[in-house]
């Protein structure tokens, strides 16, 4: 996604390190802005628990276009779920189990998902935008400074 606000503000201050986001908008302490030098695409997110991808698992990653992790998150919970389906039978105690590994799931995505979004987007290249994201990402162990 392009900066949609590029241009529109005269704002000298670039690396602004008062908590704001990109041309001054305010960002929440746990947010992080990422951006491919090489495009200019730019990216912000969440780093922490996605109570989204607990609530409303792989939706998230389908409405950030996050295709790569769509398709391994679907991937290991349909596995996971056949494998369910064809070790028990079709009673109520199935029903039990399958609500139990959907909380599981929850719980695991829930805690994975934001990192994992961040680690494919280092992978195609992209970078902290400003020291206070880097900072953010260092001490949630989402980015390591590369070795030169």
């Amino acid at each position: 996604m392009q900066d949609p606000f590029k241009g529109f503000n005269d704002d000298d201050d670039q690396n602004n390190q008062n908590g704001d986001g990109p041309q001054g908008l305010p960002l929440p302490p746990n947010y992080a802005t990422v951006v491919n030098p090489e495009t200019g695409n730019m990216r912000i997110a969440k780093v922490g628990f996605s109570w989204t991808m607990f609530f409303f698992s792989p939706l998230p990653s389908i409405f950030r276009a996050d295709w790569y992790n769509f398709l391994c998150i679907f991937g290991i919970e349909l596995g996971a779920f056949m494998l369910l389906s064809m070790t028990t039978s079709a009673s109520q105690f199935a029903a039990i189990i399958n609500s139990s590994f959907a909380l599981f799931f929850g719980i695991v995505w829930g805690g994975l998902y934001n990192m994992m979004y961040f680690k494919h987007l280092f992978n195609r290249g992209f970078k902290p935008a400003d020291e206070r994201s880097r900072d953010l990402l260092t001490r949630s162990h989402y980015w390591s400074q590369p070795k030169e």
